[in-house]
């Protein structure tokens, strides 16, 4: 029992206890007042919707962490989760593709045939199917990375997802830091266990986050970004009235002498660790490395694109997409009196022109965020007639912690809490302002924002009369291919008419089409790290910082870039399907509305929903 004082409201009860709780909260949130009347926890729910809500409940359960950022419980005031961490051991890890195959096992028990929504079952199945087919793969991972390693990931949670609302919540933000010793020791076991089956990351990767490690614990514990961060927020609660200073104060001489004695420690643990492999690491690059190499890769290529295509065709495709994207480009470079016999050279040289570019000061890193803002604005109010479904919070934008910004991508969108407590936030990286050319900015806004992510996410937590994973479950070329489907909409209705926009959203697409070509040839016809850097600099000319920290996050993710342009043109096949099916009948709002609908799904599945849709004859989606 918790008997910390501010705690005997809400944890004076056990952990055992307070699951049991949360099982009747949780249900009774997510089947609108419903009662959740499952026969056995065991055994095979009376209802489907009843399996569907234990499924999500047994997840959520094994992830505070998860619970925290969509802050589903706390509205009932609980709150039990909020001071803990993920399991991040080898034990947990296969805790969770055990549940995986027990979920498929008793989805199958159901008839199908009878079932009033079918689709919501064959999104379950093809989730847990994919789940269940890559188990023999799941540690064919590399959990410590440059690109969004767990190394930086949980201080990133701390500052950016656990909130500071309440006295209790400032209790609970220490005793979370409290935990990163348990939290590295289970990854570190995780290592070693994948390095005992040969699965290791290659140098570049150590070296990178052992700069970034030891640059993470060099300050002061009480001039630390989490230290920093939490007396921010501590004593803006102090100013509140939520909590007194002595209690602050005493707080934040718990968080010093953590970070000092527990958090520091911790990371040096795994600084060793890689310290001591980095001179032996191997520099080989692609997934062929590791064990069962192609079979993995083939596996991670259906995972992200939801479809069966080859890494060869998916490397044709890319090689072809890229051609007729630059030919486009050098008609407009041409034309505004550019010579492009050097193609990357000549979009290298764009780049770097004064006028495109934002001082490298702070206040030009301000504006660049003002500015995006603008952007969103902008296009939020010129929506209406493409989008009859809407999100109903909005989206702001914030600098990536400049903690992580060195190793980050150059942008990224985290969504709004289901409580509505925070908006969805685009988060812009201002590492190097020469990575942000003006031109570029619009379509990197409507990806991220709108009506890109935080349209489709946000819309898709808003979903009303489908099970709750249908509202968060993720199929990357669905999510990540209505984000580059949303740069051409824009683009198509007038938002991108100045020709260095309209080349900054081929630019776009063009790097899409890319990511095809050096993520196959990376994981499948095993380029090197430095013939895919070569590569994507001659076919792109973007500032080689911004390909070097690309080309690396494709190493470490093998298959995920592939997802973007094969979503993207899948949307565009089925809306030139649905235009030449329904004639004068075809409104674009309305497939938008139908595509968004669903949430994310696999390609097959959402190329069903549309096809039924059409055979319909249209119209505005029920």
């Amino acid at each position: 029992m918790d008997t910390r004082p501010g705690f005997g409201r809400t944890r004076g009860v056990t952990m055992k206890r307070w699951k049991k709780i949360v099982l009747g909260v949780l249900a009774a949130l997510l089947l609108a007042g419903g009662t959740f009347c499952v026969p056995t926890v065991w055994g095979t729910p009376w209802f489907i919707e009843h399996f569907y809500m234990r499924v999500f409940v047994k997840f959520a359960l094994e992830h505070p962490m998860l619970l925290s950022s969509m802050r589903l419980l706390e509205p009932a005031g609980i709150t039990f989760h909020n001071d803990d961490l993920d399991d991040f051991s080898v034990e947990g890890e296969e805790r969770g593709l055990a549940l995986a195959e027990d979920a498929l096992a008793t989805l199958r028990r159901y008839d199908r045939a009878g079932l009033d929504d079918p689709l919501s079952y064959d999104v379950l199945e093809w989730f847990l199917e994919d789940q269940v087919a890559s188990q023999r793969y799941a540690f064919h991972s590399y959990p410590v990375n440059q690109l969004s390693g767990f190394q930086s990931a949980l201080p990133d949670f701390m500052i950016n997802t656990h909130q500071l609302d309440t006295a209790a919540s400032a209790d609970d933000y220490v005793t979370r830091v409290s935990k990163f010793g348990v939290a590295f020791d289970q990854t570190l076991e995780g290592l070693r266990y994948r390095e005992a089956r040969g699965v290791a990351p290659p140098r570049f990767v150590m070296t990178r986050v052992l700069a970034e490690m030891r640059e993470f614990i060099a300050p002061a514990p009480t001039e630390h970004v989490l230290y920093t961060h939490f007396a921010e927020g501590a004593t803006a609660l102090v100013d509140a009235g939520e909590l007194d200073a002595g209690a602050r104060d005493e707080l934040l001489a718990r968080l010093a002498s953590e970070l000092e004695t527990t958090v520091y420690p911790a990371y040096t643990r795994m600084i060793e660790h890689y310290a001591a492999l980095e001179p032996t690491a191997s520099e080989d690059d692609g997934a062929w490395k590791l064990p069962d190499g192609a079979a993995f890769y083939a596996s991670r290529l259906r995972s992200f694109t939801t479809t069966d295509m080859s890494a060869e065709e998916i490397h044709a495709l890319g090689r072809s997409e890229v051609s007729r994207i630059q030919g486009e480009m050098k008609e407009i470079l041409t034309a505004q009196g550019y010579d492009v016999t050097d193609f990357g050279g000549a979009m290298q040289a764009l780049n770097k022109e004064p006028r495109f570019l934002y001082p490298d000061t702070d206040e030009g890193r301000a504006k660049i965020l003002a500015d995006y803002q603008a952007i969103l604005d902008e296009i939020d109010a010129g929506m209406d007639e493409f989008f009859s479904l809407r999100p109903r919070v909005g989206v702001s934008v914030e600098r990536v912690p400049e903690f992580k910004q060195a190793t980050a991508p150059g942008a990224y969108y985290n969504p709004a809490p289901l409580d509505g407590s925070k908006p969805g936030i685009f988060y812009a990286n201002l590492r190097s302002v020469e990575e942000i050319p003006k031109f570029g900015m619009r379509t990197l806004a409507y990806h991220e924002g709108i009506p890109g992510h935080h349209f489709q996410i946000t819309i898709a937590r808003e979903l009303e009369g489908v099970p709750f994973f249908r509202k968060v479950i993720p199929f990357t070329a669905y999510v990540e291919g209505w984000a580059l489907y949303a740069e051409r909409v824009a683009a198509e209705h007038g938002f991108q008419d100045d020709p260095f926009d309209r080349l900054g959203f081929l630019s776009a697409e063009l790097f899409r089409a890319v990511r095809l070509v050096v993520d196959t040839g990376i994981h499948d016809k095993r380029w090197t790290r430095e013939r895919a850097i070569d590569y994507m600099l001659a076919s792109t000319g973007m500032p080689k910082s911004d390909v070097v920290a690309e080309i690396e996050r494709y190493i470490v993710n093998p298959g995920q870039a592939c997802a973007y342009k094969i979503g993207q043109l899948k949307l565009l096949e089925l809306r030139a399907r649905a235009r030449a099916a329904l004639g004068e009948r075809f409104d674009i709002r309305d497939f938008h509305a139908v595509v968004l609908r669903s949430g994310a799904l696999p390609l097959t599945l959402l190329e069903r929903v549309i096809d039924e849709w059409i055979a319909a004859g249209g119209g505005a989606p029920a």
